[in-house]
């Protein structure tokens, strides 16, 4: 079996009998990704508001706010969860600038932050009927 990633201790010469990243000779496929690659944080960013996404209750929280502003308690009753289950969940996503909060005297209302929030949750349905789409054929 070929090795395709060479051990630390090779020597140059013994390096290049080792596939390199132009084995098939398109080099733009490199440059292309990394320019598409975010930075050490935005990439810890970006997978923290993934691992956010991950989490069930999380995620129902989020696609019931695309319907409009709910105040935490609509929620947890929709949810079937505590008051302050739900009060932890969204000072996380509130954390992540995926909900926003707006005080009306005692009470607190949350909808997403932004259209964007909105876009993410709307392509993934999307994607996930259209997956269901293809494994049932």
């Amino acid at each position: 079996m070929t090795r395709t990633v060479p051990p630390d201790d090779v020597s140059s010469e013994e390096l290049s009998s080792f596939p390199s990243a132009t084995c098939c000779g398109r080099t733009d496929w490199t440059a292309r990704a990394q320019a598409l690659m975010p930075e050490g944080p935005q990439a810890e960013s970006l997978a923290r508001m993934f691992k956010a996404l991950g989490d069930p209750t999380r995620l129902r929280l989020l696609l019931a706010l695309m319907g409009g502003e709910m105040c935490v308690g609509h929620l947890a009753q929709f949810l079937g969860a505590s008051e302050s289950a739900i009060s932890h969940h969204l000072r996380h996503l509130r954390q992540l600038a995926l909900v926003r909060r707006r005080r009306q005297g005692q009470m607190l209302f949350y909808s997403l932050d932004d259209d964007h929030v909105e876009a993410i949750l709307k392509i993934g349905l999307e994607h996930q009927a259209h997956s269901e789409g293809r494994s049932a054929r």
